[in-house]
């Protein structure tokens, strides 16, 4: 899957709400995914920071995007278990995640992703997450 398919799967299955997100995928390969959120002040709670809520969509995201890339073919994957860690806050210009499956059996895939300032690459959150494929 190329980036361009990978963005075309995003404005075809995502969420109206999850393209105010404005991701762009940067690359796709089968064992893992990187997409950029730019950093606006829609994203930003108090302090100037990007919300934990926009942070846990982007990882979601890239995560279910990985799982496609993995399998070579899109499935309406289902979100069954997401946990988020939060280490420090985000801020600059935009936030990139790394996304990879761990595991993929016939039902669940396992995937893990890191999100880091575009800027300073520091660490802003790690993510890992079960999905249901149908």
């Amino acid at each position: 899957m190329t980036p361009d398919a990978a963005q075309n799967i995003l404005k075809a299955h995502f969420a109206e709400w999850l393209q105010a997100l404005d991701l762009t995928v940067l690359k796709t390969q089968t064992d893992h995914v990187l997409i950029r959120m730019p950093l606006g002040d829609h994203l930003k709670r108090m302090g100037g920071i990007v919300s934990g809520q926009a942070l846990a969509a982007l990882a979601d995201t890239t995560m279910v995007l990985s799982a496609v890339a993995h399998s070579g073919e899109f499935k309406p994957y289902a979100t069954a278990d997401l946990h988020t860690q939060f280490m420090r806050p985000g801020v600059g210009t935009a936030i990139l995640c790394h996304a990879e499956v761990v595991r993929a059996g016939r039902s669940l895939v396992f995937a893990r992703a890191d999100m880091t300032e575009e800027d300073s690459e520091k660490i802003v959150a790690t993510a890992t997450a079960t999905f249901f494929a149908p």
